[in-house]
C-alpha cells in the first residue's frame, strides 16, 4: 500500500506522546471492495484516524471499533458488510470485508517497520489473531499478505521513488505530478536556474556540473530513472550509471528516431545491447505528449504501472519457521 509509511509513523507518533493507538488491517475481501488485502488504518486513542477500506462507508465504525477495542485492551476480528451482525452497515459494492483490530503494545516492532521502511527496505509484517505484532525485513521470497495459520502476514515495499533528469519545462511538470501521487522525488539538471526553482518549491534537487556520472546518482529496485534532457549529451553516463543500479524502470524523452540515436551512442561505449534495450523510450502512455503537462502525466502513469506491477509480483511461497513463530531473522 502506498501509505504504510505514514501509517506506521502515525503509530510512532502516538506512542511517542503516550497516546495508545490501533492498528488495524484488512484481512479478508468477498467480493469487491475499495481496498485490497493488506491495507492499514491507524486509530489513535482520541479518534484521530489515518487510511481508509472504502469511500467513507466504514470508516466511523471502524474508529469506534477501535475505540472499544483499547477500552477492552484486546484484538478482535471484525467483518462488515456482507456477513455482517452489523447490519446497519453495508458496502456499496454489495461485498463483505474482515478486519483485524490489533491495540499497538509493542512499539519496537512498530519502530522497527517504520524505519526498515524509511531505509528504503521491504516489511513483513506477522499479525496474530492476539494482537502481537512482529516487523523484519522482507525477502524476495516473502508472501505478499495472508493467513498462514493463525498469523496474518502483509508485505510493504518501499514507496517509490522517481529520480528526474534533465532540463526544461518538462522536469517541473513531472516533479509537480509525482509529487501529488506521494512518490519521493529527486531532480539532477545542469540549469542552475531550475535547481533554485525546484528547490523553492521544496524537491530535493542537485546541480549536474559537468559531463558524465554524478555521485548523487543513487538508486534501488524501487527507484524509477527518467532523463528529460533536450541536450542529449547529458544522458550517455548518467543512463548507463542508473542502468548497473538496476532501477525498475529507467525511460527517457524524445521521438522514436531520437531513442534510435540514443541507442548508437551508448552501444558506442556499452557492448550490452540487452541493458541498453532496457531503457523506455519513446517514454510515456500517450503518443506523441508534446506539451510538458500532458507528457508528465503520460510519464507518470507508465512509472505506476510499472511500480505496481512490481509490487504485485512477489512470490506467495510458504514462510519461514521465524516468520510462524515471530521471531526475528538470524543477523538482523
Amino acid at each position: 500500500m502506498n501509505d504504510a509509511l505514514a501509517i506506521f509513523r502515525f503509530l510512532r507518533d502516538c506512542t511517542g506522546r503516550g497516546e495508545r493507538a490501533v492498528l488495524v488491517t484488512l484481512t479478508e475481501v468477498t467480493g469487491s471492495a475499495a481496498r485490497a488485502v493488506g491495507a492499514h488504518m491507524a486509530v489513535a486513542e482520541s479518534g484521530a484516524s489515518i487510511g481508509s477500506f472504502s469511500g467513507g462507508c466504514v470508516e466511523a465504525a471502524v474508529i469506534a471499533e477501535a475505540q472499544e477495542v483499547l477500552a477492552c485492551g484486546r484484538a478482535r476480528r471484525v467483518r462488515y458488510g456482507a456477513g455482517s451482525p452489523y447490519i446497519d452497515i453495508r458496502l456499496p459494492c454489495g461485498g463483505g470485508i474482515d478486519l483485524l483490530f490489533a491495540p499497538v503494545q509493542d512499539t519496537v516492532q512498530l519502530t522497527r517497520a517504520f524505519d526498515l521502511l524509511e531505509q528504503r527496505r521491504p516489511v513483513m509484517l506477522n499479525l496474530s489473531e492476539e494482537g502481537t505484532v512482529a516487523a523484519y525485513e522482507a525477502l524476495g521470497t516473502d508472501v505478499t499478505s495472508g493467513w498462514i495459520g493463525h498469523s496474518f502476514l502483509v508485505r510493504h515495499d518501499p514507496p517509490l521513488r522517481l529520480v528526474v533528469m534533465g532540463h526544461g519545462a518538462e522536469p517541473m511538470a513531472l516533479l509537480k505530478i509525482a509529487s501529488a501521487y506521494g512518490a519521493d522525488t529527486f531532480l539532477l539538471s545542469p540549469d542552475s536556474t531550475l535547481i533554485e526553482h525546484a528547490r523553492r518549491s521544496g524537491y530535493t534537487a542537485d546541480l549536474l556540473r559537468l559531463l558524465g556520472r554524478s555521485d548523487r546518482l543513487s538508486v534501488d529496485p524501487w527507484t524509477a530513472v527518467v532523463a528529460l534532457f533536450h541536450d542529449h549529451d547529458w544522458e550517455v553516463d548518467l543512463l548507463l550509471q542508473a542502468l548497473e543500479q538496476n532501477p525498475f524502470f529507467v525511460g527517457a524523452m524524445g521521438s522514436r528516431k531520437t531513442h534510435a540515436e540514443r541507442r548508437q551512442r551508448l552501444l558506442a561505449v556499452c557492448d550490452s545491447p540487452l541493458r541498453i534495450d532496457q531503457i523506455i523510450g519513446p517514454i510515456g502512455l500517450i503518443d506523441a505528449s508534446r506539451d510538458p503537462p500532458t507528457l508528465a502525466i503520460s510519464i507518470m502513469a507508465q512509472v505506476v504501472q510499472a511500480y505496481e506491477g512490481l509490487v504485485d509480483v512477489a512470490p506467495k511461497t510458504a514462510p519461514s519457521a521465524s516468520t510462524m513463530n515471530g521471531t526475528h531473522r538470524p543477523n538482523e
